[in-house]
């Protein structure tokens, strides 16, 4: 005979699969989107060389504050402006049996983030027209609070039960109840950072200061921004006459 604590466990266990006058069935609701980026981010790196460390230095200074000062023309177009990495770093060579500092090298890593794509073409272009200047992206991106997730989200709990109704229909009963509903790996989520960068669609490109005075502005096509979402669910149904 089993004891007390054991028949509970064996109920707990047994709960998943339902019972013949609550019979359960466990369904999964996905949701695949297309969508139109938000936004946009640039990496710009800022270089300066010299001979001296202090002209290398008020190289890289105007330089940086030229960047900035040209991004900041383009106002609201422009949601965020942030500085990253700064290094001056000497470059040695040898020089007999030791070694002395030929050169001095600065880089300012800038990354600006854009709602106009329109702007941004453009802005992308001036940038690479400055000396010593290189651009990298576009990133195209959602925003995180993006009403595309929400859309998917809900889209993929229809899909379930959709899904769920029709496995009841085929042995002629209706559903009954939800008993669960959750997320894909709920128990196991990521951080946000990492899930983000599997659903971001992303162009790389870069440029240098090559281009001539004057270009005309890049033609940026937006890419394509895929939204996925996945629930899992399970509902009680009426018990069918088999």
């Amino acid at each position: 005979m089993a004891s007390p604590s054991e028949s509970s466990e064996e109920t707990r266990s047994a709960v998943p699969y339902g019972t013949p006058d609550a019979p359960r069935i466990a369904v999964r609701g996905e949701a695949h989107l297309e969508v139109d980026p938000e936004i946009a981010r640039i990496g710009i790196t800022v270089s300066a060389r010299g001979t001296d460390r202090r002209d290398a230095l008020t190289d890289l200074t105007r330089r940086n504050t030229t960047a900035l000062d040209l991004v900041k023309t383009y106002g609201d177009a422009v949601e965020k402006l942030e500085t990253g990495a700064f290094s001056i770093t000497p470059e040695l060579t040898k020089h007999g049996r030791g070694e002395r500092i030929r050169a001095y090298h600065g880089r300012v890593h800038i990354t600006a983030e854009l709602t106009d794509f329109t702007a941004l073409g453009e802005l992308t272009t001036r940038l690479a027209d400055l000396d010593l200047t290189r651009v990298d992206g576009p990133w195209w991106a959602l925003r995180p609070d993006s009403p595309a997730h929400r859309q998917a989200r809900q889209q993929a709990v229809r899909e379930a039960v959709q899904r769920a109704r029709e496995y009841a229909e085929a042995l002629g009963t209706t559903l009954a109840a939800l008993v669960e509903l959750a997320d894909i790996g709920a128990e196991n989520a990521h951080p946000y950072g990492m899930e983000a960068q599997a659903t971001r669609s992303m162009r790389t490109m870069a440029f240098d200061a090559a281009a001539p005075e004057g270009a005309p502005a890049l033609d940026l096509e937006p890419e394509r921004q895929h939204v996925h979402a996945q629930v899992n669910a399970r509902f009680t149904m009426s018990p069918p006459v088999l």
